[in-house]
C-alpha cells in the first residue's frame, strides 16, 4: 500500500509535466524556422559559437550546490510594494515607467501603452509543481490585478521566463497578443492560446502594436524545456514608441552584438539587463554584473534597471551578490542606476536613489 501511495503521489506531482514541456516545431512553423539565418541542422544557433558549460577542473558543482557556504536566500522577507494604477497627469506621450515584479517579470509603461515582459507568477520555475527552484518572495500583485496590457513579450522558453500557468492566467484575464521568438508559438499553441494572439519573430523582425514597434534582436543564450535543446529561438527586445525607447536583454552572455544593437536602435532611455544566475562554469550564456554594465554602455543606455535576480535561486552565488557587484561597477563607471523593490514603480525620468534596501535583509 505504501508503494502504491508513493507511485500515486509521484504521478500526481508529475501530472502536468507533459503539457509543461510544450509543443515542438511542425508544419508551417517548422518551414518558417528553416528559412531563418539562425536555424541550421535542425536547431537554432547563436551568432558566435558558445558552450553552455565550461570544464572547471577540480570543481564539483553538485557538491558546491549541496554543501556550499553561499547564502542563497535572504535572512528576512523581501519587501514588496504594490504599484497601484498608472500615474495620471503629465505628458502621456512622453511617459516611461518600469514596474519590476521580480526575476525578469517586468511591466513597461510607455507612452500610454503597457508591455509585460517574461511573466512568471508560479511558485516554482519547473515542469513539476512540487520540485525545482522555489520563489524567494511572492509576486507583489496577483495576475488578475494587472492593468490591461497591449503586448506580452517572451524572451525564450526556459521555465523562469515562460510559465504555462501564467500564460493560461493571462489568457483568461487579458486580450493582448503574445509576441515571441520563432518556435515559441508551438508552446503557446499547445496551452490553448489562439493563433491570432501569437506573433512569432526572427531577429531583426518587427511587430507594430498600438503605436509601439517591438523588434526582436539577438541574444547569446540557448533554449529548451526538456531534453532537446535549441528547438526554439531566444531573443532580446527593443520596445520603441514615438519618443521613448526601452531595451530588454532577456538571458544572454556578453557579446559584441550589444554594440551593434546600440548603434542601430539606440540610444535607449532605459535598459532592463540580466544580472543574476551567472557562474564561471557557464560564462558565455549569462552575464556577470560587470559585463551587464558594459552591455548597458554598449547599448547607449540611459537608466539601468537590473532584472533576473532576487526571486529564484538559479546559481551558486549569494542571492544578493549580483546587485552588490552591480552597484559598485555602476558607481565606478558613472552609470545611472535604479534598484527597485519588487512591485515598485520606477519613473524613468525621476528614478529613486539607490538605497541598498537588500542589504538590510541579506
Amino acid at each position: 500500500m505504501a508503494g502504491l501511495a508513493a507511485v500515486a503521489g509521484l504521478a500526481w506531482t508529475a501530472r502536468d509535466v507533459p503539457a509543461q514541456l510544450g509543443g515542438r516545431l511542425a508544419g508551417r512553423r517548422a518551414e518558417r524556422a528553416g528559412r531563418s539565418p539562425q536555424f541550421r541542422d535542425g536547431i537554432f544557433h547563436n551568432l558566435a559559437g558558445t558552450r553552455t558549460m565550461v570544464a572547471d577542473p577540480g570543481r564539483n558543482l553538485l557538491k558546491e550546490l549541496i554543501f556550499g557556504k553561499q547564502k542563497r536566500r535572504p535572512g528576512t522577507a523581501v519587501p514588496l510594494l504594490h504599484p497601484g494604477g498608472t500615474p495620471t497627469g503629465g505628458d502621456t506621450d512622453r511617459e516611461l515607467n518600469v514596474v519590476w515584479y521580480g526575476h525578469a517579470s517586468t511591466l513597461v509603461e510607455i507612452e500610454g501603452r503597457r508591455v509585460l515582459l517574461d511573466p512568471v507568477w508560479s511558485d516554482r520555475c519547473s515542469p513539476a509543481a512540487a520540485v525545482g527552484p522555489r520563489r524567494i518572495h511572492e509576486p507583489p500583485v496577483r495576475l488578475d490585478e494587472l492593468p490591461p496590457l497591449d503586448a506580452i513579450l517572451i524572451s525564450h522558453d526556459h521555465y523562469d521566463h515562460l510559465d504555462m500557468a501564467t500564460v493560461r492566467g493571462l489568457l483568461a484575464h487579458q486580450s493582448a497578443p503574445f509576441v515571441v521568438p520563432l518556435g515559441v508559438g508551438a508552446h503557446l499553441d499547445r496551452w490553448g492560446v489562439p493563433e491570432e494572439r501569437i506573433v512569432e519573430l526572427d531577429w531583426s523582425e518587427q511587430h507594430q502594436v498600438d503605436g509601439l514597434t517591438l523588434t526582436a534582436t539577438p541574444a547569446q543564450h540557448f533554449s529548451g524545456r526538456g531534453l532537446r535543446r535549441d528547438g526554439t529561438l531566444w531573443s532580446s527586445w527593443v520596445i520603441a514608441g514615438a519618443h521613448r525607447k526601452v531595451f530588454y536583454t532577456g538571458d544572454s552572455g556578453y557579446f559584441d552584438g550589444y554594440a551593434a544593437i546600440g548603434a542601430e536602435h539606440g540610444p535607449f532611455d532605459v535598459t532592463l539587463v540580466q544580472i543574476g544566475a551567472y557562474d564561471r562554469a557557464w560564462p558565455s550564456i549569462h552575464m556577470f554584473p560587470e559585463e551587464a554594465v558594459a552591455a548597458h554602455l554598449d547599448l547607449r543606455g540611459g537608466l539601468f534597471v537590473p532584472v533576473h535576480w532576487a526571486t529564484f535561486n538559479l546559481a551558486l552565488h549569494d542571492w544578493s551578490e549580483p546587485v552588490d557587484r552591480l552597484w559598485a561597477e555602476a558607481k565606478a563607471r558613472d552609470v545611472r542606476l535604479a534598484v527597485p523593490r519588487p512591485g515598485e514603480r520606477v519613473v524613468v525620468d525621476d528614478p529613486p536613489a539607490v538605497d541598498g534596501w537588500w542589504q538590510a535583509i541579506a
